[in-house]
């Protein structure tokens, strides 16, 4: 039996993420002082994002000293899978397509993922190879 995905995220919480993801590990200082410099945010605030992230299991903490390491438990792509079928969950109908030419248009996409997504769609319609 698989475990159970974890926990939406919040917009201050993707925030977090994003820093530990980049970094790998983290310790909580770092943490700290990227998220108040890049948001304006308290430290007590951005403690209790991590937290939180520890108890929705997308962090795992690791006491060192008197300070806390963070590391992801999950890489980025399928917590941002799981935003993106939530999204289209909630999509009224009719507007799928709209909202994913609105994604493709604000995503930066090298020429291979290009190619990849035009297949997808070559293969969608029934022209793929």
């Amino acid at each position: 039996m698989s475990e159970a995905a974890p926990d939406a995220l919040s917009r201050a919480e993707w925030k977090v993420m994003k820093i530990v993801w980049r970094r790998g590990r983290a310790a909580a200082r770092d943490v700290v002082a990227e998220a108040a410099s890049a948001n304006d945010w308290r430290p007590s605030t951005i403690k209790t994002l991590l937290k939180r992230l520890v108890d929705k299991g997308h962090l795992k903490a690791t006491r060192v000293g008197n300070s806390f390491l963070y590391e992801p438990i999950e890489e980025p792509l399928p917590a941002l899978q799981r935003a993106g079928d939530s999204l289209l969950e909630h999509a009224v109908e009719g507007l799928a397509g709209p909202l994913l030419v609105h994604l493709v248009k604000k995503s930066r996409l090298s020429g291979d993922e290009l190619a990849e997504l035009r297949a997808l769609l070559d293969a969608k319609r029934g022209r793929g190879r």
